[in-house]
C-alpha cells in the first residue's frame, strides 16, 4: 500500500474548495477565507487508513496554469469541486476539468476522480440526478459526495473517500458497466483461492476458510459467521457452495459483492496480503526478498522449505503414485504466470518408467534451482505462497546460506548438503552418458532423449555413511579457450575420456594442467565406455602414469552400456571427496574411506 496520499482540490472559483479544507482542519466554518489554503499534512495516526495525507488547494487567482499542471501530475487523487446551486460550475466538470486532467495524465495510469458537490446547505434538492450520468460516462470517477463546508456535513467523509480511492481503488478490480470483476482481478483471486485450497479439492472447507481469514485479517471467523457467509452465497448462486465448502465461483462472488457494497478495502487487504500491488502485479519486494550471499558461500533450502515443497507435491499428486504426471505438473504451476519447467527438467532429475518426475526428482529440481539461482527459487516460492502458508515474513526464511568454503577446509568438515561436480571432457567422451547414468538411465534409455530436451545438469541424492546429500553434476562445454572461473568453481572435478578414442585423454591432461594442477579441488579421472576395447592414448603418458605422476586416484572404469541401471558407487565416491577434499589424495583416499566407514560403528 502507498506510504502517503496526496489529494488535490480543483474547480471553478467560489465553489468552496478552500472552505472545505479549512472546515476539515478547524472543525468549524471559517469567518474569513483566503484565496488559497496552504498545503496541509494530516498525520497517519489521525487518518482512518493510518497513512499520512497531504491536501493541496488550487486557486486560479494565485497560481499559473503551469503550476496547476505540476500539481495534477503529483496528485494521487483529484477532487473536482462544484457548487450544487451553480449550474455553470457543474457544466464545467465535463467541459473543462475532466478533459484538462485527462490531457495531463497518462492514459494507462489515470488518477481517480471524486466529484464534490459543495454548499448543499443552500438547496433543498440533490444534484445527484445531474451527476449520475457523468459518473457513468467517465470510468475514472470513483464516487460523488455532496457536502457543506458551512455546517460540516460529509467533510470528513469526503477526504476519507478520497484517501480510499487511492488506497483501495475500484478501477483495477471491477467493471461497473459489466457489473463484474476484471480479468486481472479474477486471475489474482484465483491464485489466492488455489493457494488457500490446501488439499486441492477445489473447495475451501471451514478449516481453510479460517486459515484464510486469520492470514488476511488476523482473526478467525466464528462458526455462525462462516455459515452466514455461505448462506449469502447460496442465496445468490447455485454452484457457489459445494459439500459445505466455498467453490472458486463462490469465492469470486463474495469479492464482487464486497466491491458492489463499497467494501473495496476487504478485497484489497486480501490482494496485498498475497503480494499484489495497485496494478494487480506481484511486487518485486514480495517475489525477491533480500538474501545476501557472500563469496564462496552457497544457497540451500532449509528443513521447513522441504516440508512445504513436500506438502505442495502431495497436494497435486492426485493418484498417489509418488510422481507428477504432465497434467499434475500443469496443475501445480497454475499459480505461476508462466510454466517454469521445460522438458529438459525431465532429463535433469529422476523420473519413473513413464518419464514423469518422481518425488525425489521434484525435490532435486528445487534444490538445483536454489543452488544455481536463489533469486529464481525465491520467486517460485513466492508464487506458491510459501511465506503465507508458513506465516513467515518472506521466502528468504526458506533459504540457508552456507558458511564460507575456506572455513570448511580449515575445519575439515562441512554442514552443506549440496555439492557440485563439474564434468569435463572432449566432445564424444561420454560426459552426457555419465550425467544420465547418475539418474539411473542406461545407454538404451539415453538414446530416447531428444537433442532439444537435453540438459547439462543432473542432480540426485547419494548417501555418505548414512547422511543424505545432493550431488549436482554439471557438464562443462569442452572449449578450453572459453572456460571461465564459474566453470571451475565446484567441489569436485570429473575428467572424462573415451577409452576407445586415442585422442580423448589429451584433453583431460590439458585441462588438469591448465586449471587444476595447483588447485585444492579434488579431481577424478573417468575411463568412460569401458565396455569397449581400450586403445593406447596419443599422449606422452598413459592415463595411469599421468594419475600416478600427479598423485591422482587411478582412472575409474565406467560404462552405462548395460541392460540394468548403471552402478552408482562412483557418484557416492565423488560426493565423499567433495565433502572431505583434504583427503582425496590417491594414496590416502582408500585408507581415509575405510577409517570413515569404521567410525560409523562407534
Amino acid at each position: 500500500m502507498r506510504k502517503d496520499v496526496r489529494i488535490l482540490l480543483v474547480g471553478e472559483p467560489k465553489v468552496g474548495k478552500t472552505s472545505l479544507i479549512m472546515s476539515l482542519v478547524s472543525e468549524e466554518f471559517p469567518d474569513e477565507v483566503p484565496l488559497r489554503a496552504e498545503e496541509i499534512t494530516i498525520p497517519a495516526d489521525v487518518t482512518p487508513e493510518r497513512v499520512p495525507t497531504h491536501i493541496v488547494d488550487y486557486s486560479e487567482a494565485e497560481q499559473t496554469e503551469e503550476q496547476l499542471y505540476q500539481e495534477i501530475s503529483k496528485a494521487n487523487v483529484i477532487c473536482i469541486v462544484y457548487s450544487v446551486n451553480n449550474k455553470k460550475s457543474i457544466e464545467k466538470v465535463t467541459s473543462h476539468w475532466i478533459p484538462l486532467i485527462n490531457d495531463r495524465t497518462d492514459k494507462d495510469s489515470r488518477v481517480p476522480l471524486i466529484l464534490v458537490g459543495n454548499k448543499s446547505d443552500l438547496v433543498e434538492h440533490s444534484s445527484m440526478e445531474t451527476i449520475l450520468p457523468i459518473m457513468n460516462q467517465y470510468q475514472d470517477i470513483e464516487t460523488c459526495v455532496e457536502c457543506s463546508a458551512k455546517n460540516l456535513k460529509n467533510i470528513s467523509e469526503l477526504f476519507y473517500y478520497a484517501q480510499k480511492a487511492v488506497l483501495h481503488p475500484t478501477g483495477p478490480l471491477y467493471c461497473p458497466e459489466e457489473k463484474e470483476l476484471k480479468p486481472s482481478c479474477i486471475k489474482a483471486l484465483t491464485r489466492i483461492f488455489k493457494i488457500s485450497d490446501l488439499d486441492n479439492d477445489g473447495i475451501l472447507n471451514d478449516n481453510e476458510l479460517n486459515f484464510f481469514q486469520r492470514t488476511c485479517f488476523n482473526t478467525p471467523l466464528a462458526p455462525q459467521a462462516l455459515e452466514d457467509v455461505k448462506n449469502v452465497v447460496r442465496r445468490n448462486m447455485t454452484d457457489g457452495v459445494k459439500d459445505n465448502g466455498l467453490t472458486l465461483k463462490g469465492f469470486l462472488f463474495l469479492h464482487t459483492l464486497f466491491i458492489q457494497r463499497g467494501r473495496h478495502e476487504t478485497t484489497w487487504t486480501v490482494l496485498r496480503r498475497f503480494g499484489y500491488d495497485d496494478d494487480l502485479e506481484l511486487t518485486q519486494e514480495y517475489l525477491f526478498p533480500l538474501v545476501k550471499v557472500p563469496p564462496d558461500c552457497t544457497t540451500e533450502l532449509n528443513h521447513n522449505a522441504y516440508l512445504f515443497l513436500q506438502s505442495v507435491f502431495d497436494k497435486h499428486d492426485k493418484d498417489r503414485d509418488c510422481a507428477l504426471s504432465p497434467e499434475e505438473v500443469k496443475d501445480l504451476f497454475k499459480v505461476f504466470p508462466y510454466m517454469p519447467w521445460g522438458p529438459d527438467v525431465n532429463n535433469t532429475v529422476c523420473t519413473n518408467d513413464k518419464g514423469w518426475i518422481t518425488y525425489q526428482g521434484y525435490l532435486s529440481q528445487w534444490t538445483l534451482t536454489t543452488y544455481l539461482d536463489v533469486q529464481r527459487s525465491l520467486e517460485y516460492l513466492g508464487y506458491l505462497g510459501y511465506s503465507i502458508i508458513y506465516e513467515q515474513e518472506s521466502q528468504a526464511a526458506a533459504i540457508t546460506v552456507t558458511r564460507n568454503k575456506r572455513i570448511d577446509l580449515q575445519k575439515k568438515q562441512t554442514q552443506r548438503s549440496v555439492f557440485r561436480c563439474n564434468v569435463l571432457g572432449a566432445r564424444g567422451s561420454g560426459k552426457s552418458g555419465f550425467l544420465q547414468a547418475f539418474l539411473g538411465r542406461n545407454l538404451q534409455r539415453q538414446r530416447r532423449i531428444r537433442e532439444d530436451h537435453k540438459s547439462y545438469y543432473a542432480i540426485s541424492t547419494t548417501y555418505v555413511y548414512g547422511q543424505e546429500k545432493y550431488l549436482l553434476l554439471h557438464e562443462v562445454m569442452p572449449d578450453l579457450d572459453f572456460l571461465s572461473e564459474a566453470d571451475m568453481a565446484c567441489d569436485v572435478v570429473c575428467l572424462v575420456y573415451d577409452v576407445n578414442n586415442p585422442r580423448s585423454f589429451e584433453y583431460c591432461a590439458k585441462v588438469y594442467k591448465q586449471c587444476f594442477i595447483d588447485s585444492k579441488t579434488p579431481c577424478v579421472v573417468i575411463a568412460a565406455k569401458s565396455d569397449l576395447h581400450e586403445v593406447r592414448q596419443h599422449y606422452s603418458l598413459s592415463p595411469h602414469e599421468f594419475c600416478r605422476k600427479h598423485k591422482l586416484h587411478p582412472p575409474q572404469p565406467f560404462t552405462c552400456n548395460m541392460t540394468e541401471a548403471p552402478n552408482k558407487d562412483i557418484y557416492t565416491r565423488l560426493t565423499t571427496m567433495a565433502m572431505y577434499p583434504c583427503s582425496y589424495n590417491c594414496v590416502w583416499l582408500p585408507l581415509f574411506l575405510f577409517l570413515l566407514h569404521l567410525l560409523t560403528f562407534f
